[in-house]
């Protein structure tokens, strides 16, 4: 009987923990630089020249490719998908470069793009924070290779330990029934003078 008592509490907390500390291994091949991601030609409109900005061959070929591997991978390797808008994900990249005179710079926005269609893995990747954890050069099998899992932080806070204890407090506050604006951007990552170590100046019980 206490067995299935604990299994009862300790499930859910273990699913929990699976999705807080999931990871997705991406690798990226045939990659393509921001600098081949779109081309311009002149168009007319009303009697006006104006520069019309599109996708190349190129990038749509690799991210029409891209998106299907994505949405592969998170089947194979149980990926949950959080359809929370504001959790950020740290993306640790190891780039294998064909040449040393490459800049890593010019290889995130094509592949994020991919990743953000794909609607598998983020929201938005502006919640993408992307490192460079190390360059590596290998004109064999040149690549880019991806570690990809949710951040500590979530808002202002180090930690959904850190947001839940503060939101604990807020529940007996009389802004917390009318929907607080305060904690609402808080959650949103904005910082706002009311609220600082952990203390929110208009709390009001």
């Amino acid at each position: 009987m206490l067995l299935i008592v604990l299994l009862k509490y300790l499930l859910p907390l273990k699913v929990i923990f699976m999705c807080n500390t999931q990871t997705l291994k991406l690798t990226v091949t045939n990659f393509v630089s921001v600098n081949h991601y779109l081309a311009y030609r002149t168009v007319t409109k009303n009697g006006r020249a104006m520069a019309m900005s599109y996708k190349t061959a190129e990038a749509k070929k690799f991210q029409k490719e891209f998106i299907e591997y994505v949405k592969q991978q998170a089947i194979e390797q149980n990926w949950i998908t959080d359809p929370d808008p504001m959790q950020h994900y740290y993306v640790d990249a190891v780039f294998y470069f064909p040449r040393i005179d490459m800049d890593t710079n010019n290889y995130w926005k094509v592949a994020f793009d991919a990743i953000t269609d794909s609607g598998v893995i983020w929201v938005d990747d502006n919640m993408a924070c992307e490192r460079v954890i190390k360059v590596l050069y290998d004109s064999e099998n040149p690549r880019i290779e991806y570690t990809i899992y949710k951040t500590d932080f979530t808002g202002i806070f180090d930690s959904q330990k850190d947001l839940n204890e503060f939101e604990d407090k807020c529940k007996s506050c009389k802004r917390y029934k009318r929907n607080c604006s305060l904690l609402h951007k808080a959650k949103e990552g904005r910082v706002q003078e009311e609220i600082a170590d952990m203390i929110c100046s208009k709390y009001k019980e």
